[in-house]
């Protein structure tokens, strides 16, 4: 973890979405100990109620679990729970938009799929 925190979005956020990049880049790997929400805190300078806000997210969804007295745990199967949730999120975000602003300017989906290959 050595992302800096931005001011774009709240800091909560952006520590759920760094621990999630360090589990999608297998940084973390499953059944791995995350680090603690102190030391989070020290390491980004942050109040250890908004790490541990950002780790609760993440144990809400199923993506890390608390064994007691020892810390937090990257869950099995976390990996691809956050990448089916990016996709979703992807289709959602972009895919929607894309599609719809394509049909405004009377796109074809042959055109659209064709657009969409010429830039991979």
């Amino acid at each position: 973890m050595n992302e800096i925190l931005s001011q774009e979005k709240s800091i909560y956020i952006q520590i759920r979405e760094m621990i999630e990049n360090d589990i999608l880049r297998d940084i973390l790997l499953e059944e791995e100990r995350v680090p603690s929400t102190n030391e989070l805190a020290r390491a980004y300078s942050i109040n250890p109620a908004t790490a541990a806000k950002g780790v609760n997210l993440l144990v809400d969804e199923g993506i890390l679990y608390k064994k007691r007295g020892i810390g937090m745990f990257v869950a099995t199967g976390a990996k691809a729970k956050i990448m089916e949730k990016r996709k979703q999120n992807f289709y959602d975000d972009y895919v929607k938009r894309l599609v719809a602003e394509a049909k405004s300017l009377g796109i074809t989906k042959e055109e659209l799929i064709a657009m969409i290959a010429t830039g991979i």
